[in-house]
């Protein structure tokens, strides 16, 4: 399994996070469906303040560039859900260069100092 932390910005508009939020509180049944035929086991986002943090984890073989990619050409309401999303976001100062989630570096990982 592996394991991915990124990180985003929400447009700072109060109306517009909790309309981000709502979304996420009903997401559509077929952007669901579409991360766990990419390979996303788990997905959890986290917010404070306008910065969010997503963890996720995937099967061994996911490759980010090649299976999001994969994600939005073949689930067109996967898609549409990532476009809509954007509207709420914006990517953070340190992404690189057409980066929108901007991947960060695991630096402690439990499981590698558990006995």
């Amino acid at each position: 399994m592996k394991h991915f932390g990124l990180t985003l910005q929400l447009k700072s508009d109060p109306a517009l996070i909790e309309k981000y939020k709502a979304h996420h509180r009903d997401p559509w049944p077929e952007p669901l469906q579409g991360l766990g035929e990419v390979g996303v086991v788990q997905m959890h986002i986290f917010l404070l303040g306008t910065r969010m943090f997503m963890h996720m984890a995937t099967v061994d073989g996911f490759e980010p560039a090649r299976d999001f990619a994969r994600y939005v050409e073949q689930n067109p309401k996967a898609a549409e859900w990532d476009q809509l999303m954007r509207t709420f976001q914006e990517p953070v100062a340190e992404a690189q260069e057409g980066e929108w989630w901007a991947f960060m570096e695991c630096v402690f990982d439990l499981d590698d100092h558990a006995s």
